[in-house]
């Protein structure tokens, strides 16, 4: 008789193996293996296959589960707060997943696999999921009078994808510390809410 399955510990073991796939990835690029994966897990191969069939289905579980957890985020943001806010909020998000150690060479392992098809769509449900939640947001913060008009919220959404994209290849190439530009993306974001030109650095 076949023992039944706890979901709880299901669960539990595939995120294990997905933490230990973003630290393999992180520090051994595309080229980790399952065996290296599976080390730093702390499980059997066998325990690995029977979570994921390949080294890129636990590649597009990690890019789901942040996917699921940006969708999550976006989904407790309570209306009745600021929507501006809340956008902010994302950002400071974002800064934190960046200011992670595995954050650059796991973004450059990431983009070495991206010419496969279920890579390249885990990534295109990524944006969709961001870019659904900001643009719910920048509708709100419009609405509100939080943030300028003169732009559709479709534009905006796309400006700060793009100052988070920037931010995100400053961190892979080792130009940038998430953390060290944290406070001028939010300015950056502030000034592109307010319709305003943004504080000059020198």
């Amino acid at each position: 008789m076949a023992r039944p399955r706890d979901p709880a510990l299901r669960a539990a073991r595939q995120l294990q193996i997905i933490d230990a796939g973003l630290t393999a990835f992180a520090d051994h690029g595309p080229g980790a293996t399952t065996a290296q994966i599976c080390q730093i897990a702390g499980v059997s191969s066998g325990a690995f296959f029977h979570h994921f069939a390949t080294k890129v289905a636990l590649l597009v579980a990690i890019l789901d589960l942040s996917s699921t957890e940006t969708a999550e985020f976006f989904a407790t943001q309570d209306e009745s707060s600021s929507p501006r806010a809340s956008i902010h909020a994302y950002v400071e998000r974002s800064v934190a997943d960046l200011a992670d150690r595995r954050a650059a060479r796991f973004i450059l392992a990431v983009a070495a696999m991206a010419s496969s098809p279920e890579v390249a769509a885990a990534l295109e449900e990524q944006e969709r999921t961001s870019r659904r939640g900001l643009l719910d947001l920048l509708d709100r913060a419009q609405a509100a009078g939080e943030a300028r008009t003169d732009l559709p919220a479709e534009r905006l959404s796309q400006w700060i994808m793009m100052l988070e994209d920037g931010l995100a290849s400053g961190v892979a190439s080792g130009h940038a510390q998430a953390a060290d530009e944290a406070a001028l993306l939010h300015e950056q974001v502030d000034a592109l809410l307010d319709g305003r030109s943004p504080p000059r650095r020198p």
